[in-house]
């Protein structure tokens, strides 16, 4: 099968498209045939190995210490089952599902192996694969760090950096969830961000946050460029700031998959893409990813060729 291999850490012409062993599922394996996935900030930062520094030596041990340990990279999928090992019961061939393989990676190919009980569900029947896949990362970041902050409803939240793919699903579940939403992002932004529901937007570039004289119950920096200290004056009695830089890594469930694909299903959650490359482009899709102003997501669609590549 065809994969994005990254034999080192380096640029985005570190990595290479390469055919290599296509996988067999295990017994509690599911054999999933990529449709689409994505090239997330999370792979730019993984290819390149940066971390931060209090967590460099463990992530260093974890990844790889001198080339990453697993050199096919990608967390988000979409695809069809083509085969399940022996002892699984949830799927079954020919199903659509999408997943999140986080730190396992490997979606940048073809075909990758998942267990059966890790963060895949079903696709709504009425969802293209390329809006499936980019919606797990976002998606269960910002369910993740608004149970963290305790998200209720009738609350004032603001989300910094609303129109990157983890804001993007944030302001949508804080509307879902109740919550009177204000959105931090460029001026261009604010049609797109306004469209998912945000209730006001602040273009950051003209407007600093602490001083608007507005306080927040929740201020959720979805981009990791913000902090408590520069948010303080912006922050209510009680006012809560949750960020997705050093607060620990966004717990991954299954059932957080379901729930989306529900609001999917309903119309209730609707995936931004930015752009789209083909596999063998992804190289080009991390050097647009790393310039920082994707709107949403960026999805790289697989095409499968012959039987077995």
């Amino acid at each position: 099968m065809r994969a994005i291999v990254c034999p080192k850490y380096g640029s985005p012409d570190a990595i290479v498209l390469q055919e290599v062993a296509k996988p067999v599922p295990k017994d509690k394996e599911v054999l999933v045939k990529i449709h689409a996935t994505t090239v997330t900030s999370g792979d730019c930062r993984g290819r390149a190995f940066r971390s931060p520094l209090l967590y460099w030596l463990p992530m260093r041990l974890f990844l790889g210490w001198t080339k990453p340990r697993q050199p096919i990279l990608g967390v988000e999928l979409a695809g069809e089952v083509e085969a399940v090992g022996d002892q699984v019961k949830r799927f079954k061939p020919g199903e659509r599902v999408y997943a999140l393989s986080g730190m396992r990676f490997g979606a940048h190919a073809e075909y990758v192996c998942l267990r059966e009980d890790a963060v895949i569900a079903h696709m709504p029947g009425n969802v293209a694969f390329e809006e499936a896949a980019a919606v797990p990362f976002g998606g269960t970041t910002a369910l993740h760090f608004f149970r963290k902050g305790k998200l209720q409803r009738g609350q004032r939240v603001l989300v910094y950096g609303a129109s990157g793919a983890v804001g993007t699903a944030a302001v949508q579940l804080a509307k879902y969830f109740g919550a009177n939403v204000t959105a931090v992002c460029s001026g261009v932004n604010f049609a797109l961000v306004k469209s998912l529901g945000a209730d006001e937007a602040i273009d950051y570039t003209k407007e600093d946050v602490a001083r608007t004289g507005k306080q927040y119950d929740l201020i959720f920096d979805a981009v990791g460029k913000s902090s408590k200290a520069r948010c303080q004056q912006a922050l209510a009695p009680n006012g809560k700031f949750i960020t997705v830089d050093g607060q620990g890594v966004a717990k991954e469930r299954a059932e957080d998959l379901q729930f989306l694909a529900e609001l999917m299903a309903s119309g209730q959650f609707q995936t931004v893409i930015d752009r789209r490359y083909p596999l063998a482009q992804v190289p080009e899709a991390h050097w647009y990813v790393e310039q920082g102003h994707k709107k949403g997501n960026v999805v790289s669609t697989v095409e499968h060729g012959q039987e077995g590549g």
